[in-house]
């Protein structure tokens, strides 16, 4: 079995996208994949409606970058012509014409498919993102693990 490793480091819709797309695709071949979600990459594994409170205060510059960053997956801005969002509508509306899954359903995809999820837990510090603020069902490591992961890796992507 090959093994691949993705670093999510964009918060970008697009890329989002194509991150998600290359992982399903491989774990659809069989293979066994790695996403390590750091910085602006961990808004995509953010709860639509987190209901738990955080379990650390927050520092003031923490709950800024916390509140700054897109709510959720569906939330996030295109990379290039997002126009104030307009962007981000029309590519959803071509992509529902399209029958293209949005980067909520392939983070879904991902998941049933055993795509191990992993959010960096110092981008999760330096951002003031907690635990209970990331979807269920995710790991929490450092460069450390995907380091590791990337070694047994034959193809590593940062996106």
């Amino acid at each position: 079995m090959a093994k691949k490793t993705i670093i999510v480091f964009s918060g970008d819709y697009d890329r989002l996208m194509a991150a998600f797309i290359i992982a399903n695709g491989a774990a659809a071949m069989d293979d066994e994949v790695t996403m390590f979600f750091t910085f602006w990459g961990l808004s995509a594994l953010r709860k639509v409606n987190p209901t738990a409170t955080p379990s650390k205060k927050k520092s003031g510059l923490q709950t800024a970058f916390s509140t700054m960053l897109p709510k959720h997956a569906e939330k996030l801005t295109l990379s290039k012509f997002n126009f104030g969002g307009a962007g981000r509508f029309m590519m959803k509306k071509v992509m529902k014409a399209e029958n293209v899954m949005t980067v909520a359903e392939l983070l879904d995809t991902a998941r049933e498919q055993d795509i191990k999820l992993i959010a960096c837990t110092m981008s999760m510090d330096v951002l003031g993102i907690s635990k209970e603020e990331l979807i269920d069902g995710i790991e929490y490591a450092g460069v450390a693990t995907y380091l590791g992961e990337a070694d047994e890796a034959n193809v590593n992507l940062f996106i």
